[in-house]
């Protein structure tokens, strides 16, 4: 029997794979369900569940990052696109992640097709992240994972501990465009059908969420859902929402606004706060090999550290389908961004 070892790191799969187109799409490999498209051989691209037109915001998002020398974390790999990615921008360490190892398979084809090598762990649920990973990192990618948890905030501070001082993390999720601090819930899926979708934040809610967490909102991309085409995939429902992601670096203490002094005593005094995550790791993490952009100016708050989340949205040009193959959820050979 394979140990645990084996199925958390893929050590167990098969290192032999088709070598000809023809050969390719008689296969189970190529013919099987995938998450992303992915081209295998030339001209050979896995039917990935995404229109080919429909702007991928985390891989956008990436070309923000410093990743030449970087150790990078990517959350929720599926078959491993942005681990590519960060790969090729010329991270010097890359760990994929999931909770099983349900696309070990395809990811251990994509990397060999594609020419590179990272590391893959198999974490279980989302949670006490700091506690199940070792290390910290320059570049972490936690994106459409928070709307498939329960509890989406719980995550982000098991998360926090792993980033390196002035480090960066690319959050992305589904939010409402509403005023106020609130989180719709999935009753009956009507927001989604797909039975893992759980909580949409809005927008204001998620920023908070990030500058309690010690996390200052530099950018900030956006898809509205009434944009979106996608056959079988209802996105829409009777508030206003949409897909963010948001480009985020690791500072020294909360960004409350202006009267707030709830944030930074909470921090101070809150069992919750302390006890969910590892705050001296934080602090003492080594720093990150850079810290990134400066905020959006257009959206900049009164500190100057941060912009404002909901404003960037509202704001903002949003982007909608029609993007550019490189921005999409196509990975082609030779991609490097």
């Amino acid at each position: 029997m394979r140990n645990s070892l084996h199925y958390r790191t893929g050590l167990w799969l098969p290192r032999s794979y088709p070598k000809t187109a023809a050969e390719l799409q008689k296969s189970d490999l190529y013919n099987q369900w995938w998450y992303y498209s992915v081209e295998l051989l030339p001209g050979v691209v896995t039917r990935g569940c995404y229109p080919p037109d429909l702007p991928m915001l985390p891989r956008i998002m990436l070309r923000e990052c410093h990743l030449e020398g970087a150790d990078c974390l990517d959350l929720g790999s599926m078959e491993g696109m942005i681990p590519v990615l960060m790969s090729r921008g010329g991270a010097r360490s890359v760990l994929a992640t999931d909770a099983v190892a349900h696309c070990v398979e395809k990811m251990e084809a994509v990397k060999h097709y594609h020419g590179v090598s990272f590391k893959y762990r198999s974490i279980g649920l989302m949670y006490e992240l700091h506690n199940k990973l070792e290390g910290a990192f320059d570049v972490i990618n936690c994106s459409g994972l928070l709307y498939h948890v329960m509890s989406p905030l719980t995550v982000l501070f098991g998360m926090r501990p792993l980033l390196k001082r002035g480090g960066l993390a690319i959050v992305s999720t589904n939010v409402t465009v509403e005023d106020g601090m609130s989180m719709q819930f999935n009753n009956a899926g009507r927001m989604q059908a797909e039975q893992n979708t759980f909580w949409y934040p809005t927008a204001r809610l998620l920023d908070y969420w990030l500058r309690y967490l010690k996390l200052a909102p530099l950018k900030a991309l956006f898809v509205p859902h009434e944009a979106v085409r996608i056959d079988g995939y209802r996105c829409v429902f009777d508030k206003p929402s949409g897909y963010v992601s948001v480009l985020c670096r690791a500072v020294d203490k909360q960004l409350p606004e202006k009267g707030d002094e709830w944030m930074t005593g909470s921090a101070t005094s809150s069992w919750e706060y302390s006890g969910l995550s590892d705050w001296e790791r934080a602090a003492t993490n080594p720093e990150a090999v850079s810290g990134g952009p400066v905020p959006d100016a257009r959206f900049v708050r009164d500190s100057g550290l941060c912009i404002d989340l909901h404003r960037a949205i509202v704001e903002g040009q949003p982007l909608v389908q029609d993007a550019n193959e490189e921005d999409t959820h196509l990975l082609r050979l030779g991609d490097v961004n």
